[in-house]
């Protein structure tokens, strides 16, 4: 993603928040749907190799901080789940047991999804305002951990509220009534990971 101009980066917020895309030329304005997943990857630094336990990074502070902010904290905001991804030895990418099937977490998914629209006739992600409070059903110690784990994380508003939902989303797919503490919390763990947003 740090290889983008940040113009063309900072172009994507307005449709990962709002679904759809308005181009303004002269006289004219046309909006136009664009209602995407976007997924995302980056090195941690240009050379590749910071953080790696086995090589060493030949980028300077400057150079990093230069890559990474590339990335702006309003773009980071709109991106729900941020994972790091370390880099593996050969023998252990070689040795990895086989995950699980994809057609069980296909039937996982749809169940989670099912449960969302019978619940709020929409899916968590569409959750505006009101209606992320009255479906994400949180119990009182898994709010109480929200309100710790948002202040401590210097979280926004978006940000809160994204994590929030993806809670939501983790209990659904275990097939929780309520949004507990283990699920704010592996939604907090996305939120933290990568860049530190």
């Amino acid at each position: 993603m740090a290889e983008f101009p940040r113009a063309a980066l900072e172009a994507l917020r307005e449709p990962l928040e709002n679904g759809h895309i308005t181009i303004a030329r002269a006289a004219r304005r046309c909006e136009f749907p664009a209602r995407f997943q976007f997924i995302g990857a980056m090195n941690p630094c240009p050379c590749g190799w910071l953080g790696h336990p086995h090589k060493a990074c030949r980028c300077t502070p400057d150079q990093v901080a230069r890559y990474q902010g590339k990335l702006s904290g309003p773009l980071l905001d709109r991106i729900d789940l941020h994972v790091d991804v370390p880099s593996l030895l050969p023998e252990d990418l070689l040795r990895a047991p086989a995950g699980e099937a994809s057609a069980a977490i296909r039937a996982r998914c749809i169940a989670a999804r099912d449960r969302a629209l019978a619940r709020q006739h929409k899916p968590n992600r569409d959750l505006q305002g009101k209606e992320i409070d009255a479906h994400a059903a949180l119990d009182s110690a898994a709010a109480a951990f929200l309100n710790k784990a948002a202040a401590r994380l210097t979280l926004s508003a978006r940000a809160t509220h994204r994590a929030l939902k993806v809670a939501r989303t983790i209990a659904d797919l275990e097939g929780a009534d309520q949004v507990e503490v283990a699920h704010v919390a592996e939604a907090m763990q996305y939120r933290r990971a990568g860049t530190g947003s």
